[in-house]
Parts: structure tokens; sequence; C-alpha cells
């Protein structure tokens, strides 16, 4: 399918803002709903920072770093259309879908509306959302391809008779 990339980052923006105007219409600020017992609960709060409440109150710094990632993706995604790296711009569709979905939430209101919050024994993971989870998800997939990517031109210099490194550290000149 040509362009799959885009309609990732289209069924993340849509998924993503259909599921934040449900959780604003239907709960109340600091309002739970136990899913799964006590490991999956909605969580309805409004975030004004960055992932897991970082750099709250710094709204127009996140709208510059986003329009910037946003340009450099597409631009890239562009470039790279026809270089049959799936992964890599998969990925980077997963990521793009992520960036706007928090962008318009954060350009148009100062703060994101984060709701999925999930409990692990006594601990309780940063509540989010499902721009964040594109973004979390596609960055995995960005840094798979680039293990991929260098494993696979690691094995190639080996079948050109080039050296790998041996581990033993590097030899410094005196």
């Amino acid at each position: 399918m040509k362009y799959y990339y885009y309609w990732l980052a289209v069924v993340v923006f849509v998924i993503d803002y259909f599921t934040k105007q449900w959780v604003e219409k239907s709960l109340t600020i600091g309002e739970t709903k136990h899913v799964l017992g006590d490991f999956f609960i909605l969580t309805s709060i409004r975030n004004k920072g960055a992932a897991f409440g970082i750099l709250q109150e710094q709204r127009y710094l996140f709208i510059l770093i986003t329009l910037v990632v946003v340009g450099g993706i597409v631009w890239y995604m562009m470039k790279n259309r026809n270089s049959g790296k799936t992964l890599l711009l998969g990925g980077l569709g997963l990521v793009l879908g992520g960036a706007l979905g928090n962008f318009l939430e954060r350009a148009l209101y100062g703060e994101v509306v984060d709701f999925l919050q999930f409990t692990f024994g006594s601990y309780v993971f940063p509540i989010f959302n499902i721009a964040d989870t594109g973004i979390c998800v596609g960055v995995g997939m960005i840094l798979l391809d680039a293990i991929l990517t260098s494993k696979r031109e690691n094995g190639d210099s080996k079948s050109n008779g080039q050296e790998e490194p041996n581990g033993q550290g590097h030899q410094f000149i005196q």
C-alpha cells in the first residue's frame, strides 16, 4: 500500500482525537474508571508538560519543537518514500500521528488530555494517551530499524573482507 505510513499517522491522530473527546465528555478531571481491576484504569487528567508531565508550562516551546519535528519527519518521509525502509517509515508515521495529536490540543487549549493508567503491583505508571503511545511505539520501531540496519551493514562488511572490532577496547595513540 503506497504511503501507508501517512495512513498510520492519520489513524493514530483520529483515534487519539476521538478518545480524548470521549474522556472529556465522560469523565471529570481526576475521575477514574477501573477497566481491568487495579491494573488498567481510565483516569482523566490534563498535562501542560511533555511526556510524564515534565517541563510544565512550556506550551510555546513544545509548539515550536513539534513544528520543527513534524516538518523534519514529513521531509524525511518524502525523501525516503521509495527506500523500502518499511519499519523506519512506519515508525515515523506513528510518531507523526502522535506528535500531531498532542500538538492540536496543546496549540488550542494549552494542555493535553491524558487518561491511560496502568498499575504494576505498587508501581503506578505515569498517565498517558493514544498520541503518546504512537510516539513511543514509533520510536521503538525506529530504534529497531537502526539496530537491524546496523547488523545488516556489519554483516556486509564481514563478507567484504573487512575486519569487525574484536570488543577488546580502543587502542590509543600515545
